[in-house]
């Protein structure tokens, strides 16, 4: 029985075996066969028309001679050639279905370990997983503190002003009321903190957020970042071209052109075929995109007339700056 079983679960052919090499097909016991009638029947021809006086020297021209071999072998060769082309016709049928029997064990072993729960994952599918799970729980965290800093707190009491002090006019907007945002702090915040830990990173993301032009900016560049994110691209993983600050100043400025393409210092070509394939297809996306790369562009402008060379090149280091680099790339916007 347990022999029955084995001869049951072998395979047609081994997925190693080359098939069609053992023994003497039927082929060639043809092609012999022809060969042997073709030199009787020659033989037996030549020997007719006056036996071996045909091949005496003194009866044997040298052309004549040459085309009586002819005559004589090159059929014989037609007829290997022609049992060759047959032989490698069924070597080359053999294999095939060979190799169609080996795909169908291979998928029948595959739908059998799907449905048994036994498929070994693959270590790189894993190795992804873990980083989007690292992404999204750092995502989360970040969400958490942009949640809770938008809570809509209660109207403090009215505090009676002496009547000394001068009132504020109406109509001024709460923003006249913090303090500005320093250049440091809106440098941080659009690098996003780097761990759950980073405090410094939360207090410039908090002070960023109560800012309502740098606010608009953040709240884009987590868009974008967390999008380009579902297909596997991180900002940590690339590594632009750096460019001088003096590029910046005169794209703020509005130039355009060759010199200030190499702002799209985006080399890797996964990251650009995966956003541009994104911006073809994705309608959610290209609104994003385009929406942060106008709230990038705004306050880049506003940024650079008061900015140090020092100051740039931190700013174009940044998360936030890495994905205009490369969204900025992908749409064209520096050419």
């Amino acid at each position: 029985m347990a022999a029955e079983d084995h001869k049951q679960t072998k395979p047609p052919l081994g997925i190693y075996e080359t098939p069609g090499m053992g023994g003497m097909s039927a082929i060639e016991i043809i092609a012999i066969g022809l060969s042997a009638i073709w030199l009787l029947g020659s033989a037996i021809f030549f020997l007719g028309m006056g036996g071996t006086a045909i091949f005496a020297p003194e009866n044997v021209d040298r052309l004549s001679f040459v085309m009586t071999l002819l005559a004589v072998f090159v059929p014989v060769a037609v007829i290997w050639v022609a049992a060759s082309a047959a032989r490698s016709a069924r070597i080359v049928r053999e294999e095939s279905q060979r190799l169609q029997s080996a795909i169908d064990a291979m998928r029948q072993t595959y739908v059998a370990d799907r449905q048994s729960g036994g498929l070994v994952p693959n270590q790189s599918v894993e190795k992804k997983i873990d980083e989007i799970v690292q992404v999204a729980k750092q995502t989360e965290t970040a969400v958490a503190t942009f949640t809770s800093t938008r809570k809509p707190e209660a109207p403090p009491k009215p505090v009676e002003q002496p009547s000394d002090q001068a009132a504020l006019e109406l109509g001024t907007p709460a923003e006249a009321l913090s303090p500005p945002l320093e250049t440091g702090d809106l440098i941080r915040a659009l690098n996003f903190p780097e761990t759950a830990e980073d405090q410094e990173g939360f207090s410039a993301l908090r002070k960023a957020l109560k800012e309502r032009n740098a606010a608009g900016l953040v709240q884009a560049s987590q868009d974008v970042l967390t999008l380009l994110s579902q297909d596997g691209i991180y900002m940590d993983d690339l590594r632009p071209d750096r460019a001088k600050p003096e590029i910046w100043r005169r794209f703020a400025a509005g130039e355009r052109g060759r010199v200030i393409a190499v702002l799209g210092g985006i080399r890797d070509r996964s990251a650009l075929a995966l956003a541009a394939g994104r911006m073809r297809s994705d309608t959610i996306f290209r609104d994003s995109a385009h929406h942060f790369l106008r709230r990038f562009d705004q306050r880049l402008t506003e940024f650079c007339e008061t900015a140090s060379d020092e100051e740039i090149a931190a700013l174009a280091d940044t998360r936030t700056a890495r994905a205009f680099m490369l969204l900025g790339r992908v749409t064209g916007i520096f050419s």
